[in-house]
């Protein structure tokens, strides 16, 4: 499989220990993370050669931030300096009926203010095979579509194999600000990657017979989905997880695959969570090894709802399991006995 390049944001994840309370903590634990980021050290876990971009300050935090990328093996030789700041979001992680809760202070960052000068794509992809992207960055600034539109149009121009994950965060724009900016960057898009609700808010699109707050979810709902949205962009894939939350500590987790005109649904996962931040990235990263090493569609739900249903059970946002795990889960081994 060739390299998977990733543009985004990095940021300072910083949460309280344990279960505590923002109110509660008297220090906080460190964490250097982001959408794509988390993508391309999933990826490298699983033996893929990856790289990530980004623009950072030259400071002693950021340097910590690429520091730790390289720890898991990801290539960073692209990264643009400029700017006074890395964002960072503080996360206080729910459990049973009580939500997790996320604050961002991630304005007017060095990634937020850069510019499509400020990367050469032509040089950035010359041995890559894949282009990773999120919903997210565009979002960052009233800027940031400029250079991910840059970055997608370079990705076609080089042949690479596109995939986007919607990740619509209301607390960063609208819904009608989402659309009108991603409706011009999915046409450079060949896999799309979407949640229950991005569809809805980002495209309009409904999952008729699902409930998403009742746990109820419709295959047939998401089919329909899946099949609109290759009417309405040209995707030669769209991949969906299907999220039902008993709790914050409890979900069912599956996800469904759709290409040429069929669906594919994996098995699904009754899930107590240790950590759910970046259990949709890891679930893009599987889904771009089973693309990437020719699987067969049903084969290539599979390893991707399985690698996100081990995250979930991983502090932090990094999905730190090799493909044989994840092959030992997809093969039924379930029972998570100790292995001596």
């Amino acid at each position: 499989m060739k390299k998977v390049v990733g543009l985004g944001d990095m940021l300072v994840r910083l949460s309280p220990e344990g279960y505590l309370r923002f109110i509660q903590a008297g220090h906080m634990l460190v964490n250097y993370t982001g959408a794509e980021a988390n993508v391309c050290v999933s990826l490298a876990h699983l033996g893929v050669k990856t790289e990530f971009v980004t623009r950072l300050p030259r400071n002693a935090i950021a340097e910590c931030a690429v520091a730790e990328l390289r720890k898991h093996n990801v290539a960073t030789d692209h990264i643009a300096y400029g700017g006074e700041r890395i964002g960072v979001f503080y996360a206080e992680k729910g459990a049973s009926q009580r939500p997790s809760a996320i604050v961002y202070d991630r304005k007017h960052t060095s990634i937020a203010t850069a510019a499509p000068s400020d990367f050469d794509w032509d040089d950035i992809f010359c041995d890559a095979g894949y282009f990773h992207i999120t919903g997210i960055t565009p979002a960052l600034s009233e800027t940031s579509p400029a250079v991910c539109l840059d970055a997608l149009r370079s990705a076609r121009a080089h042949g690479l194999t596109v995939s986007c994950d919607l990740n619509y965060r209301s607390k960063m724009w609208t819904p009608d600000e989402a659309r009108a900016v991603m409706v011009q960057l999915l046409p450079y898009v060949d896999v799309l990657i979407a949640n229950e609700e991005d569809a809805e808010k980002v495209l309009g699109i409904h999952a008729e017979g699902s409930d998403v707050q009742n746990g109820r979810l419709s295959r047939d709902g998401y089919h329909e989905v899946a099949r609109r949205l290759c009417e309405m962009f040209p995707f030669k894939a769209v991949a969906i997880t299907l999220r039902s939350s008993v709790s914050a500590s409890d979900n069912i987790w599956g996800a469904m695959y759709y290409t040429n005109s069929a669906a594919y649904f994996s098995r699904t996962y009754q899930v107590h969570i240790v950590d759910r931040i970046g259990g949709g990235d890891s679930f893009a990263a599987g889904l771009l090894y089973g693309i990437g090493h020719s699987l067969a569609p049903q084969d290539i739900i599979e390893f991707a709802a399985a690698a996100s249903c081990l995250k979930h059970s991983i502090e932090f946002d990094y999905n730190l399991v090799n493909a044989e795990e994840v092959m030992n889960l997809v093969r039924g081994n379930t029972s998570g006995r100790v292995q001596r």
